[in-house]
């Protein structure tokens, strides 16, 4: 488990980190997430005892890393951005020389067996890194975390470099890690972390802009009850009859998908369920229904909206709290945004319409 405290950081007048606290509980995997510069990388740096706090406590099980860092660094598993390998040594060497710095007291062979096997560098075990690519010494970055079985681990930017297959293959260890460990996940690409962790922090500015699930920061910052559905027939009549159902409260329509298929962007009064009137409609008009979906926000959407300020401030933990009593906190809180000036197909039913990432070492392919 990770308790973070008040955490605080200042490099002179700068505030790089201001009085941020959220708790990781034991097998949940977190998204840290947040622009760059808003001090998402000083928060890794000082969870891992890299740099000092300025005040506030990072409590790993129950350890403050700093006034015990020996014991508490023992139990972290840490792939930095740049994973810290040694280009002139042999994988295998490397994970030797990592079991000896960690003073490791898991069987040597089999353990080191295992994780090469788990991070699927065994093929590779023999070569020297500096000839392996990208893809490769990033693996390579994560055996060196899991050296030692910690019971937490941090990652940053893990799938950095990978092609498609092996980010999947990353994904799926990850959340297989998330069962036995604590994960803290940072990562650029947002659907690699909707996919993966089961809740997010984003810092922006140095303050905890939002910390809740997925589906809970979708809901909260979307706050409306959208329906996206592509219907074959008259532009202006399916519109005019979409704005005549109970319970609409709002249409766009979007650009002709297909050849007098077009795309109308629904908003409904909160918990109604306009499906039923919608298949009713569109039967007594003789068009058809190519696509219904739940307009659901993604975790991209969410993430732009909080950091860019669009009018949302979602609640955050001030303080550590029990596992209880966060799986019984309600969804997060918000504030509504100013509804933005709509576009010209948009029409209110009952109103005239209107309305750091990349690696910097180089190598050949392995």
């Amino acid at each position: 488990m990770i308790e973070v405290k008040h955490l605080t950081k200042q490099y002179g007048d700068k505030l790089a980190v201001n009085d941020i606290s959220f708790t990781v509980e034991d097998g949940e995997i977190l998204g840290l997430l947040g622009p760059n510069g808003a001090g998402k990388s000083t928060t890794m740096n000082m969870l891992t005892g890299y740099i000092s706090s300025t005040s506030g406590q990072a409590l790993i099980n129950g350890t403050d890393i700093l006034e015990d860092p020996i014991k508490a660094k023992a139990q972290i598993g840490y792939l930095p951005e740049l994973p810290p390998l040694y280009l002139d040594m042999t994988v295998m060497g490397y994970l030797n020389f990592v079991y000896d710095l960690k003073k490791c007291k898991l069987p040597r062979r089999s353990h080191l067996k295992d994780v090469c096997n788990l991070c699927r560098i065994s093929d590779v075990s023999g070569r020297v890194i500096k000839h392996l690519s990208k893809g490769y010494r990033q693996r390579v970055g994560l055996a060196q975390a899991l050296i030692n079985n910690p019971p937490i681990l941090i990652l940053d930017e893990p799938t950095v470099g990978l092609d498609p297959k092996q980010i999947i293959e990353i994904r799926t260890l990850v959340k297989k890690l998330g069962k036995k460990h604590t994960v803290i996940l940072s990562s650029h690409i947002l659907s690699e972390v909707q996919e993966v962790c089961d809740r997010v922090v984003i810092i922006n500015h140095g303050q905890i802009a939002a910390n809740d699930t997925i589906d809970n920061l979708s809901k909260a910052v979307s706050g409306v009850n959208r329906l996206v559905v592509r219907i074959s027939g008259p532009k202006n009549e399916v519109l005019q009859a979409i704005r005549a159902i109970d319970d609409v409260t709002k249409v766009r329509a979007d650009m002709e998908r297909e050849p007098k298929i077009f795309e109308f962007e629904i908003e409904a009064k909160p918990d109604a369920d306009i499906r039923p009137a919608l298949n009713q409609m569109v039967k007594e008009h003789g068009w058809d229904i190519y696509k219904m979906d739940l307009g659901v926000m993604t975790l991209e959407d969410a993430f732009l909206k909080i950091t860019m300020g669009e009018g949302v401030k979602l609640s955050s933990e001030k303080s550590s709290a029990p596992a209880a009593e966060k799986s019984a906190a309600p969804a997060a809180e918000t504030t509504a945004p100013e509804e933005p000036a709509a576009a010209p197909a948009e029409a209110e039913k009952a109103e005239t319409p209107a309305e750091d990432a990349a690696q910097k070492q180089e190598g050949g392919e392995a």
